[in-house]
């Protein structure tokens, strides 16, 4: 996998376990006792901890989209000359099998 889907994968299961936790909160609002009181304490903390990660991971992202598009409205017959070569490549390797 290439870091670009790893990254997406891990912005889908953020999404998916501050969804899950934050339901579980909800349906465990009504019981009582120490041992929920504490893991329900964790959970909120865990959750806050999640949602700042997704949040950095989501900053940096568009950092680097940003950084690219520049890259690429400065030097755009560079960026066309590199993905053709890439390409190129590519299908040089692929070819040979």
């Amino acid at each position: 996998m290439t870091n670009e889907a790893n990254m997406e994968k891990i912005v889908t299961d953020l999404k998916m376990l501050s969804h899950d936790a934050e339901a579980m909160l909800h349906a465990t609002a009504g019981q009582a006792g120490d041992k929920m009181t504490e893991l329900r304490g964790r959970l909120t903390s865990t959750l806050e901890s999640a949602k700042a990660t997704y949040r950095r991971i989501e900053e940096k992202t568009v950092a680097g989209a940003k950084v690219a598009d520049k890259t690429i409205r400065e030097h755009p017959y560079e960026s066309i000359g590199v993905a053709f070569g890439v390409g190129l490549l590519i299908g040089v390797l692929v070819g040979r099998r």
